[in-house]
């Protein structure tokens, strides 16, 4: 089972900055990774998956602000987040899977919001607040 550790978090100002990256303990070359959401009294919420081919899908409410990328020689994925809201405020996830079917999250757009039910292995999350 791959371990996940995110690092990165820390505050901003609106408008302002981020980039998080995630260290894993291996790579696959398979399945799907992602980034996720999670703030009090609200649901999680898929922002952003990879394939192993590099094909994308985004949530509307980060698409043009934040990026996801790799490196396969680092292990790392990265969430690299700019011109930051407020409402981005959270803690953040990075999760992985390698299943049959856990790429869904980027091969259909819909599926992304429910990232966390695709994506099994979840890192311990990175708190980001955005002041205003």
């Amino acid at each position: 089972r791959v371990q996940l550790v995110e690092s990165g978090g820390g505050s901003a100002q609106t408008g302002g900055s981020l980039r998080l990256p995630c260290t894993a303990s291996e790579f696959s070359r398979r399945g799907c990774m992602g980034w996720l959401r999670q703030s009090p009294g609200k649901e999680r919420e898929g922002l952003a998956a990879m394939d192993s081919y590099g094909a994308i899908n985004y949530a509307d409410s980060v698409k043009g602000r934040f990026t996801i990328s790799r490196d396969n020689a680092e292990n790392t994925l990265y969430l690299q987040m700019n011109s930051l809201k407020p409402e981005d405020t959270a803690m953040y996830y990075c999760a992985a899977d390698e299943r049959p079917g856990a790429c869904i999250v980027v091969a259909i757009p819909e599926k992304l919001k429910d990232l966390h039910h695709y994506l099994e292995n979840w890192g311990q999350g990175t708190q980001v607040t955005i002041s205003s």
